[in-house]
């Protein structure tokens, strides 16, 4: 049995964990493919830096012409980050006719179109699992277990760092910034905490979950983002009384042939599944015409958990090279994308107003309200200890997102309306 070579670019978290899993299931892997799998050479930065795996040192290179271009490495393992340099190495690589297996959701939501087309022209597999959802096998889901469904929304909890803020603050108390430096300190956030507090991650993520789950190719701008760093402990205090916890939620919809992509802090209901997805875990809810609703739950981060996620994906690749069908997977999108306005986006929305405290003055705010056909779900008053203020708590029925915007510029231009603190979606119940 001739073994299958494997060149893995990058050695650190998840690769030392794809190091482990390859060296420590060789049994298991010989029973799935029929033949062994060895880690040929490792692209590092640093040869004589320690790692999280004991790896021989004339395996490790500094120099990715030695893996790309070695005529005897079936397929590569990307998994040290970036963007620009790593896309030039698997578009080498491609090009070299090896496949590849990537964990890089950054350059996935970014190029995946240029790469998937290069692939498909060289006969190659590009297979990223682990891009979206670290362990959960959520993207081989879309692609063939539910292959014969119509996919009409996909709503899920894709980052792990802001979940756990959330939690924290939620369960806890506790403001935004105490919590966010408690999560670097152990490790669940970047020093650099913006792409995931900022919402950029997850809608990563769902550009790349949309684009396989409605079969049509999703841009990231296409993606509205909103992210954590502004939601209070209050807010997340007056969602309790009114029996909603809040999620950063990806949200993709389709509407006959139009869809809208978003991500946002969203107030749940607390008998909707996601929300009870604490801590750094991840989930994704997916609808479709045929089957209902799924769910698909798990750890979404982290060595082994991602480490998992590629090895699967590597299996794939192995067993498509021993069948010789590589660079037939792939589907190319089905669908023109169509993108739904803003008249075609309906919500419920949570609003936190401050007022003066005087006579008259919600009857102004629900004329406005009323003005654009939008009732009132629940409602809180709540006195201010200073200067005559009160603050209102309202959570609307649905309406378009055109209405909401304006009525949200006509209520900033009441004199009564002092400020608008935060506004936020609201999901009831489950898909």
């Amino acid at each position: 049995m001739k073994a299958i070579s494997i060149g893995l670019l990058g050695l650190g978290t998840v690769g030392s964990g794809v190091v482990k899993i390859i060296e420590n299931n060789q049994d298991k892997l010989i029973h799935q493919v029929g033949c062994p799998v060895v880690i040929k050479k490792i692209l590092v930065q640093d040869i004589h830096k320690m790692r999280a795996v004991d790896v021989d040192p004339k395996v490790k290179t500094s120099n990715a012409d030695e893996i790309i271009f070695d005529k005897d490495i079936d397929v590569i393992i990307e998994v040290m980050g970036g963007v620009d340099e790593t896309k030039d190495y698997l578009l080498s690589a491609l090009r070299q006719g090896k496949n590849v297996v990537t964990a890089n959701k950054d350059l996935m939501a970014l190029h995946g179109s240029e790469l998937l087309t290069v692939a498909a022209e060289h006969g190659c597999d590009l297979f990223y699992e682990a891009s979206v959802a670290g362990g959960i096998p959520i993207l081989r889901s879309l692609v063939d277990g539910l292959a014969s469904d119509r996919i009409t929304q996909l709503m899920g909890i894709v980052n792990g760092t802001t979940n756990y803020i959330l939690t924290k603050m939620s369960d806890e108390g506790r403001p935004y910034d105490e919590v966010l430096k408690e999560a670097q300190e152990l490790g669940f956030a970047e020093a650099d905490p913006t792409s995931d507090v900022d919402g950029l991650d997850a809608a990563r993520k769902m550009t790349i979950l949309a684009t396989l789950g409605f079969s049509m190719h999703i841009d990231l701008e296409d993606v509205f983002v909103d992210g954590i760093s502004k939601v209070t402990d209050e807010d997340l205090r007056y969602g309790k009384q009114l029996g909603y916890t809040m999620k950063l939620i990806g949200y993709a919809h389709r509407e006959g042939e139009k869809v809208e992509v978003s991500v946002a802090p969203t107030f749940l209901s607390n008998n909707h599944p996601l929300a009870s997805v604490q801590n750094e875990y991840n989930a994704v809810y997916v609808y479709g015409e045929a089957v209902g609703e799924t769910m698909f739950y798990g750890p979404g981060a982290g060595s082994l958990p991602t480490a998992t996620a590629i090895v699967s994906d590597l299996v794939a690749v192995i067993k498509n090279l021993r069948l010789g069908v590589n660079g037939r997977s792939a589907v190319t999108p089905q669908y023109r994308k169509q993108l739904k306005d803003n008249g075609e986006k309906y919500s419920k929305y949570f609003l936190r107003i401050r007022v003066q405290d005087e006579v008259g003055v919600f009857a102004e705010i629900t004329t406005i309200f009323a003005k654009y056909g939008v009732s009132f779900e629940k409602i809180l008053q709540l006195p201010v200890k200073k200067n005559e203020i009160s603050e209102i708590v309202l959570v609307t029925h649905r309406t378009s997102l055109t209405n909401y915007d304006q009525i949200l510029l006509e209520l900033k231009d009441l004199k009564a309306v002092q400020e608008i603190k935060s506004a936020y979606k609201v999901v009831r119940k489950s898909l």
